[in-house]
């Protein structure tokens, strides 16, 4: 490595990558946090309970939006967090929680490349 790229401290560039590779972990955790969010309100029931069609107990009357995508019920489109908008909002903020989470990752692991002395025990973590 030329001297005028060289780090002023050998290690500076492990630290940076240790650290980096710490918020690349945050990232994937909110990330799959929000996914999960997406999830459970695509796919959860809700709203008031009704008696079931076979008389044992009761089921909420509205469908997740990925169930039934245009409730009939009143009830249903009341709840705002259900609604496509709210939705979408949520998806993007997935999408850019995912893109976080994989940029860093690939940025720690190049960094993890250009620390000079790599072979002393600092990998990163696969």
């Amino acid at each position: 490595m030329p001297a005028d790229v060289a780090p002023e401290h050998p290690d500076k560039v492990a630290r940076d990558a240790r650290r980096v590779e710490k918020w690349s972990l945050v990232w994937t955790l909110l990330a799959m946090v929000i996914w999960g969010l997406f999830v459970f309100l695509m796919l959860s029931d809700h709203g008031p309970d009704v008696p079931s069609y076979q008389g044992q107990g009761t089921r909420a009357l509205c469908q997740g939006p990925l169930v039934e995508p245009s409730p009939q019920a009143r009830a249903c489109r009341a709840d705002e967090l259900r609604q496509w908008p709210a939705l979408l909002g949520v998806l993007a903020l997935a999408a850019v929680a995912t893109v976080m989470a994989a940029a860093t990752t690939v940025y720690a692991k190049v960094l993890f490349r250009l620390a000079p002395g790599n072979s002393s025990g600092v990998r990163p973590r696969d």
